[in-house]
C-alpha cells in the first residue's frame, strides 16, 4: 500500500527521522514522562532539523513539503510510545503554528512563525473552556476592543502546552452570540493578567496540559489573527487536519499495540509452546490486524483528497470517530494478551493503553463527530471552507 502514497524521498525521510528519534528522544521518554513535561531543548533540536516546519514556506524557515511527509512524521512519532511527547510537539507545530501560517499577516509570521519553526518560541492553541469544549460557537472568553487594545477576560482548559508555552492562539468572543462573534487572537504568555495551572491527567504524562486564565489582559489589536469574526470558520477548517491526524494516531497506536503483542506472544510460553500457537489469540490478532489495515487504507485515501484540496469535513469526522475507537479496542485487547504483565508500568502496554483513551475525547468527542456526520447525511447540512 505504501507505494501508492509514499515516494522514495518519503521513505528516506522516514529512515532519517526514525534514527533521530531513536537517538535523541526514545532514551529520554521515561524521564520526561516522570517530569510531566517535554523540555524546551528538544523543541530546539526539532527546529534545527527542520521538523517543526514541514509544511511551512521556506521564506519562514520551513521545508514546504507535501502532506505525506506529515503522515510519515506522525507515524514515526507514535512509535516512540509517548502521546504526551507527541502532543507537546504536535500542539506547537500542528495547531498553533498552523493557524499563524494560515491566517497570520507578515508581521505576525515574523514574530511568531519564524522563531516557532526554529523551536525558539513554543505555542499552544486555546479553544476549550471550562463550560464546554466541542460547541465552539458558544465560547464565553471575551475580548472587548478599547482603543488600540482588546481587553480579554475568561478561561481555557485542557490546553496542551498550556503552562510552558510562550504564546497562545486563543479563540475569543469579539462580537455577539454564535459563530459570527468568534475571533482568533495571539496572546503572549508574559502579558499581565495571564496565568495558568497544570492539570493532572490519567495519561499523556510528558505533556503540560493546563487551565489558562485571562484577567483584564491588554492585547494589542495587531495581534488579531486573520479577520475579526472569522475565527469559527478558521477553526473548523483546521479541524479537518487535526481530525485526520488523530485518526492516523489512533491507527498507529493500534498497530504499535499489535507489534508489541506479536513479539510478546511469540516469546511467552504456556503449556510447552509459544502462546501465539493458541487459536484464540491467533484469530484475535488476525481480526485486529485486518481492521487496522482497512482503516489505514481509508485514512491514507483521505490524506490524498485533503492534499488535492477537497473539503472533507464529513470524511475526516468519520476517520477520527472510527480510528480512535479502534485504538481503544486494540490497545485493550493486546494489553490482555500480556496477562498480568500488561498491567505493569515496566511493560509498554500500560502507557499505550492509558494514552489511547484521550483519542475519543480530544479534537471533538465521538458523540460530537456522530452529530456532525448525521447532520450532513440526514439534514443535508453543508460546511464551506474559510477561504
Amino acid at each position: 500500500m505504501n507505494q501508492y502514497y509514499f515516494t522514495e524521498e518519503h521513505e528516506l525521510f522516514r529512515q532519517s527521522f526514525r534514527t533521530f528519534l531513536e537517538k535523541e528522544v526514545v532514551p529520554n521518554i521515561p524521564k520526561w514522562e516522570e517530569e510531566r513535561r517535554t523540555p524546551r531543548s528538544i523543541y530546539k533540536r526539532f527546529g534545527e532539523m527542520g521538523y517543526l516546519g514541514l509544511d511551512v514556506p521556506e521564506a519562514y524557515g520551513g521545508m514546504d513539503l507535501d502532506t505525506f511527509y506529515a503522515v510519515v512524521f506522525t507515524e514515526e512519532m507514535i512509535r516512540v510510545n509517548s502521546s504526551g511527547f507527541n502532543t507537546s510537539i504536535g500542539a506547537h507545530s500542528g495547531l498553533a503554528l498552523k493557524h499563524v501560517n494560515a491566517e497570520g499577516n507578515e508581521a505576525q509570521k515574523q514574530k511568531y512563525l519564524v522563531p516557532g519553526v526554529k523551536g525558539e518560541l513554543i505555542g499552544c492553541l486555546a479553544i476549550t473552556e471550562p463550560s464546554g469544549g466541542s460547541d465552539v460557537a458558544q465560547l464565553k472568553t471575551k475580548a472587548v476592543k478599547k482603543g488600540e487594545y482588546y481587553i480579554v477576560n475568561g478561561a481555557k482548559t485542557f490546553i496542551s502546552n498550556g503552562v510552558y508555552s510562550d504564546f497562545i492562539v486563543a479563540a475569543v468572543r469579539t462580537g455577539g452570540e454564535g459563530a459570527s462573534g468568534v475571533s482568533l487572537i495571539i496572546i503572549d504568555r508574559d502579558m499581565p493578567g495571564v496565568s495558568a495551572n497544570k492539570l493532572k491527567k490519567l495519561g499523556w504524562h510528558a505533556s503540560d496540559t493546563g487551565e489558562i486564565h485571562f484577567d483584564d489582559v491588554k492585547v494589542p489589536v495587531e495581534n488579531l489573527l486573520g479577520e475579526e469574526g472569522r475565527g469559527f470558520p478558521y477553526i473548523m477548517q483546521h479541524f479537518i487536519s487535526e481530525r485526520l491526524s488523530m485518526a492516523l494516531i489512533g491507527i498507529c497506536q493500534a498497530q504499535l499495540a499489535l507489534d508489541y503483542a506479536l513479539k510478546y506472544t511469540a516469546e511467552r510460553e504456556a503449556f510447552g509452546r509459544p502462546i501465539n500457537k493458541f487459536q484464540a489469540l491467533r484469530h484475535r490478532l488476525a481480526q485486529l490486524s485486518a481492521e487496522t489495515m482497512m482503516n489505514r487504507a481509508f485514512v491514507y485515501s483521505l490524506y490524498k483528497r485533503y492534499e488535492d484540496g477537497d473539503y472533507i469535513v464529513k470524511e475526516a469526522a468519520m476517520a477520527k470517530l472510527v480510528g480512535t475507537q479502534l485504538s481503544d479496542k486494540v490497545c485493550y485487547e493486546c494489553m490482555r494478551m500480556f496477562g498480568g504483565y500488561g498491567y505493569m508500568e515496566d511493560y509498554p502496554m500500560a502507557r499505550l493503553l492509558r494514552d489511547s483513551q484521550l483519542g475519543t475525547i480530544g479534537g471533538g468527542t465521538s458523540e460530537i463527530l456522530c452529530e456532525i456526520i448525521s447532520k450532513m447525511m440526514i439534514d443535508a447540512k453543508s460546511y464551506k471552507a474559510a477561504v
